[in-house]
This record gives C-alpha cells, sequence and structure tokens, in this order.
C-alpha cells in the first residue's frame, strides 16, 4: 500500500526557492522589504511545489483569537432551535481556529429590545451574526456596531440597507414564489381560497416570502383568491387559532402557506377538522413536526433551509473577515430545498 503524500510546507518552500523561512513568509504574506527576483524565486517555487497554506495553523501561530456573537430568537419557534443547536455544533469547530462563540437569545420581533442588545455588543466582539427585524432602530445598531469596527453578518432574514457585511440565507422571494408554484399545481384547477399565514411582516423574510407567492399567485392563478394574510408572531397556539377560524369561516378554503413558524398548530387544526384530503398546505422548514405531517398527509411540501448551512456560512464569513482571508463565494450560497413525503431525508 502507497504511503500517503506528506503536506507540503513553508520551509519547503524557502529551500527550494534557497531563502530563508523568514524571507518565504515576507513573500507569502505580502510584506515590504523582499528584492523583486528574491520574490519571484519564492513565487515559482510555490507553484512548483502546490504549497497550499495552512490559515488556521497561521492564525494559531501568530496568536490571534476571535470572538463572535450570534444573536437569535428567543421563544418556541422550532427552527431557530435547530438553527442554535446548529451554531452550538459550528462552535466546537472555530474553537480550533482560535475563534469562539457566545450565543445570546432576545426577542427579534421587539425592535427596541433586539436594537438594545446589538448597542451592548459594542467593544465585546469581533463579528456579529445575527437575526435581524428589518427595521430603523434596528438598522441603525448594526450600522453603529460595523462603524466601531465589528463586521455584521445578518442570518436567515436580512437587513439590506444597513451596512453589514453579508446576508446568510436562502432568496426569500424565490422561496416564496416556489410555494405560490406549489400551490397553485396542487390544487388542480379548482376555484376557492387561500389562506395565507406569516409571523410578522416586519421580518424581511417572511415580508419576500408573501411577496414571491403573491407575484405567483395573483399573476398565474387566477381563479384562486389569497386571503388576507394572518400575523401568528410565529406561535403555534395563535397558529392553530388563525386555521381554525379559516377552517370554519371559509367554505370554499383549498390551500394555506404558512410563511413561518408554527406549522405543528396549522396541522394540528387541519386534522381536527378532518381536512387533510381537502386540503393543501404547504409550509417551510423541515422539522419533527413538519417531517411527520408530510409522512401522514397534512401537508403537501416543506420549503426548506438547512440550519447547519447557514451556522456554518455566517462563522465563515466572519472568520474570513475578521483574518483577511478569501472566501469563496458559491460554498456560501444557501440553496432552497423542497421536500415531498417521497424524497425525505
Amino acid at each position: 500500500m502507497s504511503r500517503p503524500l506528506s503536506r507540503i510546507t513553508l520551509q519547503d518552500v524557502a529551500r527550494e526557492a534557497g531563502v530563508s523561512l523568514a524571507t518565504a513568509d515576507r513573500v507569502l504574506n505580502g510584506r515590504t522589504g523582499v528584492r523583486d527576483a528574491t520574490a519571484g524565486r519564492v513565487k515559482d517555487a510555490v507553484a512548483r511545489l502546490g504549497y497550499r497554506p495552512n490559515l488556521a495553523a497561521a492564525r494559531l501561530a501568530r496568536g490571534e483569537t476571535y470572538r463572535f456573537c450570534f444573536v437569535l430568537p428567543a421563544g418556541s419557534n422550532v427552527f431557530m432551535r435547530m438553527l442554535a443547536e446548529q451554531v452550538a455544533n459550528t462552535a466546537q469547530w472555530l474553537a480550533a481556529n482560535n475563534a469562539y462563540i457566545d450565543t445570546v437569545r432576545v426577542d427579534v420581533f421587539a425592535p427596541e429590545t433586539l436594537a438594545a442588545t446589538l448597542e451592548g455588543l459594542m467593544g465585546r466582539y469581533d463579528g456579529v451574526a445575527v437575526v435581524a427585524l428589518d427595521h430603523p432602530r434596528v438598522r441603525a445598531a448594526i450600522d453603529d456596531l460595523v462603524s466601531s469596527g465589528i463586521a455584521v453578518v445578518t442570518l436567515v432574514s436580512d437587513v439590506p440597507s444597513s451596512h453589514r457585511l453579508h446576508y446568510v440565507g436562502i432568496d426569500n422571494i424565490a422561496a416564496g414564489r416556489t410555494a405560490g408554484t406549489l400551490i397553485g399545481r396542487f390544487v388542480g384547477g379548482r376555484t376557492g381560497s387561500i389562506g395565507l399565514i406569516v409571523g410578522t411582516p416586519a421580518l424581511r423574510d417572511h415580508a419576500e416570502r408573501q411577496f414571491g407567492f403573491m407575484q405567483v399567485l395573483s399573476g398565474e392563478y387566477p381563479g384562486l383568491t389569497v386571503l388576507p394574510a394572518q400575523e401568528s408572531l410565529d406561535d403555534e397556539e395563535r397558529a392553530e387559532a388563525i386555521t381554525a377560524r379559516l377552517l370554519r369561516e371559509v367554505p370554499d378554503l383549498l390551500g394555506i402557506y404558512n410563511v413561518g413558524a408554527g406549522n405543528r398548530g396549522i396541522g394540528t387544526a387541519i386534522v381536527a377538522a378532518d381536512r387533510t384530503e381537502s386540503l393543501v398546505f404547504i409550509g417551510h422548514d423541515l422539522t419533527d413536526d413538519t417531517r411527520r405531517f408530510l409522512l401522514r398527509g397534512v401537508m403537501d411540501a416543506v420549503i426548506n433551509q438547512d440550519a447547519g448551512h447557514q451556522s456554518r456560512s455566517a462563522a465563515r464569513v466572519l472568520l474570513a473577515h475578521c483574518a483577511g482571508e478569501p472566501l469563496l463565494n458559491e460554498q456560501e450560497r444557501i440553496r432552497i430545498d423542497i421536500f415531498l413525503r417521497d424524497n425525505l431525508p
């Protein structure tokens, strides 16, 4: 059995170029004080040997440490609980890179509370990832953090007019359009009403999903009437009560699109009304509840975003920015998954 090839080190590059280790390090880190001819020999040696720097080892050697804070919603939102678990897993990976994560849970539906929490992070962290409300107070708090030298990424829900560094999340308009197409096709040519439940339109991801949904339904399915949006505040009991009322009061109700959380409450109301066969139900995020509803025919499709990918991506973006390292943008694109009962992972 052949032996694995040993990793090419900076010392190998220096030896190949006929320079000292310190000189090779200066060239690779773009520091001045090295003659052009010498720098050329080092770069040629890098190309010949296929050297790739170990960025994590370099950070450790320089004694660089970073501290990040993830600001996540408080409450019973199942997806956000999954996201918090993934952040904890990501923290273990980051620790090996000399970077550390603290997690703060806050009511993101309350702009003053969220803004005050962000303001309280000033001077304590190198980077912040936040599930953000698109509100002037929150926007100002993000901008203040950035002005103070703290990198900020928005997570799941964006604040695009802020000075945030990067948005980590799906294209929510596309997700809403996807939901519209699924409901339109599953309804199968019938005419009637469609219920729309949102957590709050103050969250940009919810507003964008609603916008995309309405684009498709109003433009491509004129036989379907979307009822005025009902706010659940991502609360299960509130979502259940809204659904029960729709089922009682709207005799031609053909489907429900839930933009945010609360799927357990909606599914419970549909089962109680014995409407699993006649009602199309589309929602977001693959959880234990939505998986069970798909298998039992209560839900027709789930539009999913990978919580683990989002957590790792936010950490990678912050780490790369703080360390001045390159970022592979394609790796950070969060895709939209569509799950039916037939393709559950």
